[in-house]
């Protein structure tokens, strides 16, 4: 088995697994733009938070952090309005995105807070790294118990059928740019695996390998299609598309490598670490692809 395969933790499969609006606060300080410096030190201290969002007539035109009162407190100008030294041009999340997004977008812009929006376009909560680190600890303690619940209740499901050749087959298809979709199948996969008893890290590693890929038909492809197969020594999931296809394969298996426009990088996705990330998961991997007639994707995981 692929050693980084066995290292792959609860959190990390959490992390693809959970939107932004199962972990951020949704009690969400906020100032207006006429508020002093001086008055927004006051409003950090109080509610011990290190940033805030800054809104007019219930609209978000800005946000300030700690950094921003120490630069004006070292040029002696708490007079100054929040409006004069806020941030105007706004990183925001979507709630119904999910928290492995911000985690990319944490650490390839290193802010120190998100303002989340809903889908219509309203500041509904505030994201920081620590929102998501208690977020995952309190969905562990939920699910544990129930995970070990549904593991053993059918962990023999495959023994009491008489069959020369058992398999199930789970099909799924993915919609291009359907990003409040995305990592359905890759839920819808795990909940099944769950059922059928299979090891906690074995459905690990099937989640996060199923989810990048699912990600890849929705940003790179015109959509495909995910099929998994489970028989009772391996788990062989299949993603084929009809999309553009991969020029260089050996190019588009380098961490970090992207082919993803700039808007759809902003949205926390098409980081290039994809396919490189399905590799550490899979006992074995699998690409073809043609220019111009699609790709098609092969993952095996072997089952103790």
């Amino acid at each position: 088995m692929n050693q980084m395969a066995q290292r792959l933790t609860r959190a990390q499969e959490l992390v693809y697994e959970l939107t932004i609006e199962q972990v951020m606060t949704s009690k969400v300080v906020t100032v207006a733009p006429d508020c002093s410096m001086s008055e927004l030190k006051e409003v950090l201290r109080v509610n011990k938070i290190s940033g805030v969002p800054v809104v007019q007539n219930d609209e978000l035109v800005g946000i300030i952090s700690i950094e921003d009162l120490i630069r004006a407190l070292e040029e002696g100008e708490l007079s100054a309005t929040v409006g004069d030294r806020m941030t105007t041009a706004v990183q925001v999340v979507r709630a119904d995105d999910s928290a492995v997004s911000a985690v990319n977008l944490f650490a390839s812009l290193r802010y120190g807070r998100f303002p989340v929006m809903d889908a219509d376009g309203k500041l509904v909560g505030i994201l920081t790294q620590g929102d998501i680190v208690r977020g995952l600890l309190r969905q562990m303690e939920v699910q544990w118990q129930a995970e070990e619940i549904r593991r053993y209740r059918a962990s023999h499901i495959f023994e009491d059928i008489e069959s020369d050749e058992t398999s199930l087959v789970l099909r799924y298809l993915v919609t291009a740019h359907d990003f409040s979709r995305g990592g359905e199948a890759s839920r819808k996969i795990k909940r099944a695996l769950q059922h059928l008893g299979a090891h906690p890290r074995v459905v690990r590693r099937v989640t996060v390998a199923v989810y990048e890929a699912e990600m890849n038909l929705i940003i790179h492809s015109s959509g495909g299609e995910i099929i998994a197969e489970v028989e009772s020594g391996r788990i062989k999931v299949t993603a084929i598309d009809e999309g553009p296809g991969i020029p260089n394969i050996e190019e588009a298996m380098q961490p970090g490598f992207t082919t993803a426009p700039e808007w759809i990088r902003q949205l926390g996705f098409g980081a290039g670490m994809g396919l490189s990330n399905i590799k550490s998961c899979t006992d074995e991997m699998k690409l073809d692809s043609e220019v111009g007639v699609g790709t098609c994707l092969e993952m095996t995981f072997n089952v103790d």
